[in-house]
């Protein structure tokens, strides 16, 4: 009896310390800049309700497409659209427009088990600091093969996408400069 009492709280230690496993969490590796500490950030990001989630989103292109997954062990530290927010924010290149920006896509897909790439599809409003009306808008699509097909992969494949957005929309208001009074 006492070896069976003994067996059983070893197992019990066992499959707890097994469940222990917490997430990791990521970002983009900035830190936040003191414009957003202080509610200055003149750009903001929207998104559909499924983006609003921490959890780092994959799909299997070969096999099911529709279906979308989620790594178990890895997951943003905020929601997407939070995360990107603070990025371009911190950036300060919104070179004096008020942005918003609307979040479309933010994936990992894979097109073969070994195979697999980032994409980043959103699209931007500018406007006039103080004026609700857009001067233009801009549609962008960014995609990136993963360095590995796995969570690690789509972290480091996001790192390097959201930076490119940042300097994607840089150089799209560079060319509204025209459209200044």
């Amino acid at each position: 009896m006492r070896y069976l009492l003994i067996g059983w709280l070893a197992f019990i230690s066992a499959a707890c310390s097994v469940n222990d496993k917490q997430p990791a969490l990521h970002d983009f590796g900035l830190p936040v800049s003191a414009a957003i500490q202080q509610g200055r950030a003149s750009i903001t990001v929207n998104a559909p309700t499924w983006l609003w989630d921490n959890r780092i989103r994959y799909r299997l292109l070969f096999s099911s497409p529709s279906q979308v997954r989620f790594y178990g062990l890895d997951r943003w530290i905020a929601s997407p659209p939070e995360l990107f927010e603070q990025q371009l924010n911190s950036s300060g290149k919104a070179q004096g427009y008020a942005l918003v920006i609307r979040l479309q896509d933010f994936e990992q897909q894979f097109d073969a088990p070994d195979r697999a790439r980032v994409v980043l599809r959103f699209s931007a409003a500018a406007h006039f600091i103080g004026d609700n009306q857009a001067i233009a808008t801009q549609e962008f699509y960014l995609e990136q093969a993963t360095q590995t097909p796995d969570a690690a992969g789509a972290i480091s494949g996001f790192t390097d996408l959201t930076q490119q957005a940042t300097g994607k929309i840089q150089d799209w208001l560079k060319g509204l400069s025209g459209c200044r009074e």
